[in-house]
Formats: C-alpha cells, sequence, structure tokens
C-alpha cells in the first residue's frame, strides 16, 4: 500500500522536525489507517523519551491560556514541545472547532513547538480514542514534552490521569470547583492542583477548600502530597511556580519508581485498546456473514443461552484470526 510504504519518510522527516510529516503520522492514527502498525513500530525506538503532561479541569478555568504559558516556559528553556489540545466534536461532521490552536497561535511560527487540535469524535473521558497513540508520535518525532489538555471536563471524565506522568487539574474561583472536585474524583487524579484566576474574589477560599480536602485523604508515608498553586496565566503569573512542582513530582516518580509503573500501566491499557478495537472488527465483519446471526437465531429460540453463544463466537474468531 503506498501511505505503507510512505511510512519511513515520514517518521525520518519527522524526526528532522517537519510539521507536516507530523501532521500526516497523527492523521493516519486518527482514521485508523491499516498503516498504523507500521508507524508504531517506527516509534517505538523512542518510548519513554518525552515527558507527557496533562491539563484538565472545568470548562473556562483557562486551561488553553495556561497551556500557552507553559509552552512558552519550556521553550525557554530550550526543548521541544508538543501539545494535543482535544477539542469537543461537531455532532454533525465529527470535527473539532480548532479553538486551542486558535489561542496558541503565539508559537504558529515556532519551529520547536507542534500544536495538535484532536477531534474527542464523541469518545467519553476528555480525551480521544486516538490520543494515546499521537502521543507516541510526538514522542517518536522528538518532542521532549507532550502537553495533552482535555476538552472540559464533567464529574467522570479523568481519563487523563491514566495517559500523564504528572497530571495538573485546573480551577477557578466562582465555579464551584471544590465541590466538583469531591463528586468527580479528580481529588484522586490530580499531582498538582492550579487555582487559576487567582486575582479573582474567592480565589483564597477555593485553594483552602482543596488543601482541606487534600489534608482529609488518607496517604502512606512517602506517598506524594498534591500541591496547590495559585496562577494568572492571562498575565503569565505563577507558571514558573507550576514547572517547579511538575519538576519536583517527577523527581518523586523517578526516586519511587511510580513513573515506570505509570508507564507500564498506561501501555497495557493502550494494548487493551488496540486489542478490543480489533476483536469489534472482526466481530463487525461476522456481522455481514452468516455465523452471529446464526448464533443469534438459537439464542432467540432457546437452543443456546447466551453465554455458550459468547463461547462459539470467540472460537470462531480464533479461527478466523489464526
Amino acid at each position: 500500500m503506498r501511505r505503507g510504504r510512505d511510512v519511513p519518510a515520514l517518521v525520518d522527516a519527522a524526526r528532522g522536525g517537519d510539521p507536516r510529516a507530523v501532521a500526516r503520522l497523527i492523521s493516519l492514527v486518527e482514521d485508523g489507517d491499516p498503516a498504523l502498525p507500521e508507524v508504531a513500530a517506527a516509534m517505538a525506538a523512542r518510548a519513554g523519551t518525552a515527558q507527557v503532561i496533562g491539563l484538565t479541569g472545568s470548562p473556562g478555568v483557562g486551561k488553553s491560556t495556561t497551556t500557552n504559558e507553559l509552552v512558552r516556559a519550556l521553550r525557554a528553556r530550550g526543548g521541544r514541545v508538543g501539545v494535543l489540545a482535544v477539542d469537543p466534536s461537531s455532532p454533525f461532521t465529527g470535527g473539532a472547532i480548532l479553538g486551542d490552536r486558535v489561542r496558541m497561535q503565539d508559537h504558529a511560527t515556532d519551529s520547536g513547538v507542534y500544536i495538535r487540535s484532536m477531534s474527542s469524535r464523541g469518545h467519553l473521558g476528555g480525551l480521544a480514542a486516538a490520543t494515546p497513540q499521537a502521543v507516541r508520535v510526538l514522542e517518536g518525532a522528538g518532542c521532549d514534552v507532550v502537553l495533552v489538555e482535555t476538552v472540559g471536563v464533567g464529574q467522570a471524565e479523568v481519563e487523563v490521569a491514566s495517559l500523564a506522568d504528572t497530571t495538573l487539574v485546573l480551577l477557578a474561583p466562582g465555579m464551584g470547583d471544590a465541590i466538583q472536585a469531591v463528586k468527580a474524583g479528580i481529588l484522586e487524579i490530580a499531582d498538582v492542583f492550579v487555582v487559576n484566576k487567582a486575582d479573582r474574589d474567592g480565589a483564597d477560599a477555593t485553594y483552602r477548600d482543596i488543601q482541606g480536602m487534600i489534608a482529609l485523604g488518607e496517604r502512606a508515608p512517602g506517598d506524594w502530597r498534591p500541591a496547590v498553586l495559585r496562577s494568572v496565566a492571562s498575565r503569565g503569573e505563577g507558571v514558573e511556580e507550576i514547572l517547579a512542582a511538575i519538576d519536583k513530582h517527577r523527581a518523586w516518580l523517578v526516586e519511587h519508581g511510580e513513573l515506570v509503573r505509570r508507564r507500564e500501566a498506561r501501555a497495557a491499557a493502550e494494548i487493551e485498546a488496540i486489542a478490543l478495537a480489533t476483536l469489534r472488527s472482526r466481530i463487525s465483519s461476522l456481522r455481514e456473514g452468516t455465523a452471529l446471526s446464526k448464533l443469534a437465531a438459537a439464542v432467540a429460540s432457546g437452543e443456546l443461552d447466551p453465554h455458550t453463544a459468547a463461547r462459539n463466537l470467540l472460537d470462531g474468531l480464533e479461527v478466523q484470526g489464526s
């Protein structure tokens, strides 16, 4: 296949900093292209070389502005930075509005920064289904840090914690975020809390509420205690403190072996997702034939129970895959 034969050239170009090559590779990931296994194999050698930082929080807390300022600060350190900004998808076209890319135009001409808006395409959890493999593309393309900004999340959309080495949860005063954090279980996923828009009324109360909730949490000796910081990202205030907290958390991860554990858990989840997608694809192909319909008819008539039918279906899939 032509795209498959182009993969080595695309990978070489992406490693050389060609943004069009990176864009093409991520598009292959998003589209589930048949060349995807070849892309993954070509990128595997650089696995684990990038620091992955997740940013999440309710809509309107300033995630994109904070991401923009973190990119600025990270570039001042000299590293290459990749950004995956997940946008809500259109219910009609499935596309993203690309608002985050518009808000990060400050870095549009910087060859050391790659920004990609991704459509969630209806995927729950605050990310797109293709986000984990897109992170691998940016890592393989030589990014030292990858920032993953989620869709504005609700009570259960905390998937970013399973993808990132360090997860930042942004809050803002006057939005009921302290209560929302309790409801959403965000207290458990945050490595660093950032009370953004700290120049507004109520910021001190939000800061105290989060500190109080952290104090109530149970921790073993040596466990990480989430940092709670203030920032005004629109003015660049507090960004260096956020980076310092991220650095401190990374040092803790390395010292306690947690970085390896998190990355192995991430890899396990990614393998499982790919295997399940393959399984669904094979089941879909069976729908076009007679095997599944015959089993369904047998269950409906009482000749088979659904568990036996499912085992028979899986046996058929094993034969199909061998």
